[in-house]
């Protein structure tokens, strides 16, 4: 069966404790609005999977709850920086399995000012679930007193500069662009245009990453609503339909850890692979890719990223940004929205922010950041510890 996303809808997202808003109030404003963009009342609503991480269990019920009290079941969804295209995922499997016609995607992150820590409690890396990870970044770099996530993808970075070359201004370009294209998106957490040597003049976090190359806390909410073919043609949805071509959620395997490198912890091989079965699934490659919406927690993943999808070669990525290959007037259009360097990461929401900018530029309803002639988009959202989810849209 066939699954299509009707209606999206996404709160701004902010910098915690700048809005006088708690996380039930975020996801009615972003469940509300993605039911108005589909004409669909909640009450015919059959499932809702929801997203966050870092609000108690069951908070799922009650942010749904301002939706409407249907008694619809409603899971609770935790899949680190992930979590937002889980919640999507399960949504499409309940519709292309028969099980559903409509279902409500959620997903709402309210969070704390500072860096993230390393999602081990207390500091205690031995307990944490990504104390593999990180041992494996300790054994060939040490530990440092920065924070936690920006040093293993520093660390990454490090790597890929002194295999392939990679400069600090490519990095850095990742970073400009991405902030130049929050510009034009009303709903980015921040909308300031920076050129790559303020980038790299900027506070640094972890050598080579400065602060405009790193991804804010943030707060907000995005969703989005799946249907399948039968309840499409029911209520004659067809002009708000894009199609769920391909998706795929691949977790850790030995690649991850086996060579030692950061490059592989922080999660490339995991994209590469579920790239390769969104690929046989679709019938579509990358060369059939017109906007894209990646994980750019920091501005090293956005280049990981290029090589694990195909965009180019294993360590071309830093020529490819450079070239302007992947902003507008290139071969694709990445992180029209901002990305989450500029638009921001409330982890909850990301993966279904992504799917909202996708579903808009698909529809040519971008406004100032429209992709001329998008009609197939591509969404990579990843979580460390371990889940990598690529998800083929369709026009």
């Amino acid at each position: 069966m066939k699954s299509y996303i009707v209606g999206v809808g996404m709160t701004k997202f902010e910098k915690p404790e700048s809005r006088d808003w708690q996380y039930w109030d975020m996801a009615k404003e972003a469940g509300t609005a993605a039911l108005a963009d589909a004409g669909v009342d909640y009450g015919l609503v059959q499932q809702v999977p929801v997203g966050y991480c870092f609000q108690a269990s069951t908070a799922g019920q009650r942010a749904a709850y301002e939706l409407g009290l249907s008694g619809v079941p409603v899971y609770n969804v935790n899949n680190n920086c992930a979590t937002g295209s889980t919640a999507l995922m399960m949504a499409r499997q309940f519709v292309e399995g028969g099980i559903s016609d409509c279902v409500l995607a959620l997903g709402f992150e309210k969070m704390k000012r500072g860096a993230l820590g390393g999602g081990a409690d207390g500091g205690d890396f031995k307990t944490s679930p990504v104390a593999r990870h990180y041992g494996i970044m300790a054994a060939r770099h040490g530990f440092e007193m920065s924070p936690p996530t920006a040093q293993i993808f520093g660390n990454a970075a490090r790597e890929h500069m002194e295999r392939h070359g990679t400069t600090p201004a490519q990095l850095a370009a990742v970073g400009a662009k991405n902030h130049r294209h929050s510009a034009n998106n009303p709903n980015a957490q921040f909308q300031d245009v920076y050129s790559v040597e303020e980038i790299l003049a900027a506070k640094e976090i972890h050598a080579p990453l400065t602060k405009l190359q790193c991804s804010p806390t943030s707060d907000g909410a995005a969703a989005a609503l799946v249907v399948s073919e039968r309840f499409l043609v029911a209520h004659g949805l067809h002009d708000k339909a894009v199609e769920i071509v391909g998706q795929a959620m691949t977790t850790d395997t030995e690649a991850s850890f086996a060579s030692g490198s950061c490059i592989d912890v922080v999660g490339k091989p995991m994209t590469a692979a579920a790239a390769r079965q969104v690929y046989e699934a679709s019938g579509l490659g990358i060369e059939d890719v017109d906007v894209v919406e990646l994980h750019d927690c920091f501005s090293i993943n956005e280049l990981l990223t290029y090589e694990a999808l195909g965009m180019c070669e294993d360590g071309a990525a830093g020529k490819l940004v450079e070239s302007g290959a992947t902003t507008y007037g290139g071969r694709w259009v990445v992180n029209p929205s901002g990305g989450l360097i500029s638009k921001g990461h409330p982890l909850g929401a990301t993966g279904l922010a992504q799917a909202a900018e996708l579903v808009w530029q698909l529809r040519g309803e971008a406004g100032a950041r429209q992709v001329a002639g998008a009609r197939t988009g591509l969404a990579h959202n990843i979580g460390l510890g371990g889940a990598a989810v690529v998800t083929m849209l369709r026009r």
